[in-house]
């Protein structure tokens, strides 16, 4: 009886825990949490005090004393901190919800590669964190369905979701996934390789966030056509002689710096067509490829794929909230789409 009446006024919610960001979706209200999936903690006497998460833990990221590590509990996809995870989550739904009872049944996206023992952890984080029952929906599915691509149709469709840590490329028929295919390259990786190639050709070493606001400013996956295209200013440490220095990059210098974390998109992408039966992949040259996530906004990725594989290539209307709504949208029709929501037993 208690658990009939849980369901009844409890506020049912789907998590999109990404490495970048989490967004968390509530039942009937749509998404109404966006925020980075960063942990800051205050250590004092060796014990670890939780001192922000999300937006105002994310601003301390580079920025800590001794006594404050801030951490990104998400690391390609999966739980890497098990801890900060837990309390990342438990300060996500405590913050959507009003009460503390009843408590929610949570349905969260995993990346079509986790292992059993990766989407144990999600779970049981989850269940620590206060929901009642954890459900997990691999991240194509949910992506595709946020998209609003058929996927409960005979016919092939095909997503390819550029997460923070994770690319996630899969072909779905009738509902569920004939082929997928997760690789561990997606923003991440890119602001790495931006971080790397700045200290390899400039002598100039720069932090995360720089080396996104590179990304999300005047990154591009082609060389422009002058073979310089849009500049920016960008401060660091000179390598050389320890002083802060600044320089001008251009998006001829972030398409080199980007050429190999999109090759292997693209290599991902062929790879699934390769491996994709002959009458889906005849649906898929029809309908072409949906790109979601963030990393779908990268600038001209679907020019990059779409010369690789010929290919009409689409960006997704809303590509950084699609796993978030198909995950939601999952809950709320949850009857027609069982099949493909992993409950505990």
């Amino acid at each position: 009886m208690a658990g009939f009446l849980g369901g009844l006024f409890s506020s049912d919610m789907a998590i999109d825990l990404g490495t970048a960001n989490t967004l968390v979706y509530v039942k009937g209200k749509g998404i109404i949490l966006n925020e980075p999936s960063v942990v800051a903690y205050h250590i004092k006497g060796g014990k670890k005090q939780v001192l922000a998460v999300g937006e105002d833990a994310k601003l301390m990221l580079g920025r800590t004393p001794g006594t404050i590590e801030a951490i990104r509990p998400m690391r390609e996809g999966v739980i890497a901190d098990f801890e900060a995870a837990e309390e990342m989550i438990k300060h996500f739904i405590r913050k959507v919800m009003r009460t503390s009872w009843p408590k929610p049944k949570v349905i969260v996206c995993v990346p079509h590669g986790a292992t059993p023992v990766e989407k144990r952890a999600i779970r049981n984080s989850v269940i620590q964190a206060g929901a009642r029952r954890a459900g997990l929906i691999a991240e194509p599915i949910a992506a595709a369905i946020g998209a609003g691509m058929p996927i409960t149709e005979p016919t092939g469709n095909m997503v390819v979701d550029i997460g923070g840590g994770t690319t996630e490329v899969a072909v779905l028929s009738l509902g569920d996934i004939v082929y997928a295919r997760s690789v561990r390259v997606g923003g991440d990786r890119m602001d790495e390789a931006i971080i790397s190639y700045l200290r390899r050709q400039q002598n100039l070493l720069i932090g995360e966030s720089t080396a996104e606001r590179i990304k999300t400013s005047i990154g591009t996956a082609r060389m422009p056509d002058d073979g310089r295209g849009a500049s920016m200013h960008v401060r660091g440490r000179d390598l050389l002689n320890g002083v802060p220095k600044e320089i001008e990059i251009n998006q001829a210098q972030v398409a080199e710096a980007l050429a190999e974390p999109v090759q292997q998109i693209c290599e991902a992408v062929m790879t699934a067509l390769e491996t994709t039966p002959p009458d889906l992949a005849a649906d898929i040259v029809d309908r072409g490829v949906m790109l979601t996530g963030g990393g779908a906004l990268l600038g001209e990725l679907d020019l990059a794929l779409r010369e690789q594989t010929g290919l009409s290539i689409s960006i997704a209307d809303q590509s950084l909230n699609c796993v978030a709504l198909g995950t939601g949208k999952a809950l709320e029709y949850e009857k027609q789409l069982k099949h493909v929501i992993d409950y505990d037993s």
